[in-house]
């Protein structure tokens, strides 16, 4: 038999093993590993990409707008809701870090107190205004800058005190996120 044969013959066998390990697990589904859940966040002051209305801005009464989420997982221990404005001249301009949210709290209300804890007993995080609570968008005149709400559940509580800075909560965070959702608004001063 010539080397031509054989490698064919090599070739043929390969095909074959192949045809019958594809057709062996056909009948499998693949499942990513590691895929995290997701949750619906949403808001009645505005829509995913619509934009933010002028009371929930410095331009306005700077209140914090009304936000709803979707159920979380069955080993969620708390949530975290980070918003934040990537399109900063200075860089990412973090408006809100609130942390160990409790489970059974599905919504936050409109103009939520900028204390250290939440009537919900959830701990407010300093923004980049340096206060507690949140700080409504602010952009210089120029382009719509784009308003990311970001809520993660976790299982675990982060214990923090109140008064932590975003990179500290998401520091904290690690490995224990088990669903995100966000919700994006714009906003652009005239």
């Amino acid at each position: 038999m010539n080397a031509r044969a054989e490698v064919a013959g090599v070739v043929a066998a390969l095909a074959g093993s192949a045809c019958i390990l594809v057709g062996a697990m056909s009948g499998l589904t693949a499942t990513p590993v590691n895929e995290k859940a997701t949750m619906q966040l949403t808001s009645t002051a505005f829509s995913e990409g619509q934009p933010i209305p002028e009371n929930y801005t410095c331009d306005g009464k700077n209140v914090s707008p009304p936000l709803k989420w979707s159920e979380a997982p069955d080993a969620t221990k708390s949530l975290v809701l980070i918003a934040d404005d990537p399109d900063a001249p200075v860089g990412t301009w973090v408006h809100w870090v609130l942390y160990d949210i409790p489970v059974p709290v599905g919504a936050l209300p409109e103009d939520l107190p900028k204390g250290q804890y939440t009537p919900e007993g959830a701990k407010q995080g300093l923004n980049d205004f340096k206060h507690l609570g949140y700080g409504g968008p602010c952009p210089p005149p120029g382009k719509p800058h784009r308003y990311f709400f970001k809520l993660y559940a976790l299982d675990a509580l982060l214990n923090l005190e109140p008064g932590a800075r975003k990179r500290e909560v998401e520091r904290a965070m690690e490995k224990h996120v088990l669903a995100e959702s966000r919700l994006m608004g714009t906003y652009k001063r005239k």
